[in-house]
């Protein structure tokens, strides 16, 4: 792997970076910045929401939020771990100084222009743009390194960045029912399930064997196969027809499935180790949205969709993004792959804040009330995480 704040020249020999730390390397900006944005843009949303005040495409607060979340942060941490993981995959030169300082620049002015009521148009081109030009980058990085099997990752970040332009026609006035949104979400199941199903065991497998514990995690065989397959059939199902009772059957199949992965990898084996604990609670996560999507159409009088779509967003999304950042920061930094007491206050924050998404609904709280209960804690994990990683995401990995 290409070491963090290295480069090669057109002989492929090593050439040191001079340039700041931040863009030595892809997880440092993008972890940071996603994680101070998160923080900062949920209570923002929470006020303006209470409040009512315009902000965001049209002044739609509620639209705003769901936009940045799914697309804003999200994005931002995918781009992080996708231009940290591919030089590993390819064995090419990470993509640092100017160009990355370009591509976080760019991201950076598409948070700004959503964030302006009065700013659509410009709002969708420069929002846009990010997912495109990170698109086009990942494609090329695993085109160039002949790095075949990591295909439908590319192919799952255009979808997510078709997704986005989807959003943006809807917002512009064209009725499409959610799709953008839906195909957001489906994407972000389907990277969760695909690349967790590759590190959880993975990670959880070196764990074991330093610590001689035994037995160890299921390799990916033919049962992960038909778990991914039914997981795309169902997604693919939701899509087109969200409210079918085939598409919440296969929902149900789907979760059912993923709760079966995840127990052959035996996480309550790594209480020791929250830092690997962590990747098997976020992946339940993942299970538990997918059968609360499938409860949300075959029972939508008991179901609430919107319990199952926060399970998945600030569930499985929060916490998974949260335990690769931490994990990705650290090792990448030279720091031991241990989670600290800060760390670990991060990951309650994040689980915390997302089970109070989905319990405070069922109170007599107002909603605006509940959703700033949960928002607040939820966002207190990400600042919490600015204040904790902000350091090492800003210095040189020690020599």
């Amino acid at each position: 792997m290409a070491q963090v704040g290295s480069d090669r020249d057109a002989g492929n020999k090593p050439r040191a970076y001079a340039g700041p730390a931040l863009f030595s390397f892809g997880f440092r900006p993008f972890f940071l910045f996603a994680a101070l944005f998160a923080g900062l843009a949920m209570p923002a949303w929470v006020a303006a929401f209470a409040l009512g005040e315009p902000v965001g495409v049209g002044g739609n607060a509620m639209a705003w939020h769901a936009h940045e979340m799914i697309f804003g942060y999200t994005g931002a941490v995918i781009a992080g771990f996708l231009l940290t993981a591919i030089p590993n995959w390819t064995a090419r030169a990470p993509v640092m100084g100017w160009p990355l300082a370009l591509l976080f620049g760019l991201w950076l002015v598409g948070r700004i222009a959503m964030a302006l009521p009065d700013a659509a148009g410009a709002a969708a081109v420069l929002d846009s743009l990010f997912l495109l030009v990170l698109a086009a980058a990942v494609w090329r990085e695993i085109l160039s390194g002949r790095n075949w099997k990591n295909l439908p990752v590319a192919g799952l970040l255009s979808a997510f960045a078709v997704a986005n332009i989807l959003w943006h026609v809807e917002a512009a006035g064209v009725p499409l029912a959610g799709l953008g949104q839906r195909l957001a979400l489906a994407t972000l199941s389907m990277l969760m399930a695909l690349i967790g199903g590759r590190i959880i065991p993975s990670f959880t497998t070196n764990w074991m064997k330093k610590e001689r514990r035994t037995p160890l995690p299921v390799p990916f065989d033919r049962f992960d196969q038909v778990v991914l397959g039914l997981t795309g059939a169902a997604l693919i199902g939701w899509i087109g027809a969200p409210f079918a009772l085939l598409s919440g059957g296969l929902l149900g199949l789907a979760g059912v499935g993923h709760v079966a992965r995840l127990a052959r990898w035996g996480g309550w084996r790594t209480f020791a180790a929250p830092i690997v604990t962590i990747l098997h609670i976020a992946y339940l996560w993942l299970a538990i949205a997918l059968l609360l999507l499938a409860a949300a159409i075959l029972a939508p009088g008991l179901f609430a969709g919107a319990s199952a779509l926060h399970a998945l967003t600030a569930g499985a999304v929060g916490q998974l993004t949260l335990a690769v950042m931490t994990r990705a920061s650290r090792g990448h930094s030279g720091k031991p792959l241990v989670a600290d007491t800060a760390t670990i206050v991060v990951y309650g924050c994040i689980f915390t804040g997302a089970l109070l998404r989905l319990v405070l609904p069922f109170t007599q709280l107002p909603y605006a009330t509940g959703a700033a209960i949960a928002g607040s804690v939820w966002a207190l994990g990400m600042l919490l995480f600015v204040a904790a990683y902000g350091p090492m995401l800003l210095q040189r990995q020690p020599k």
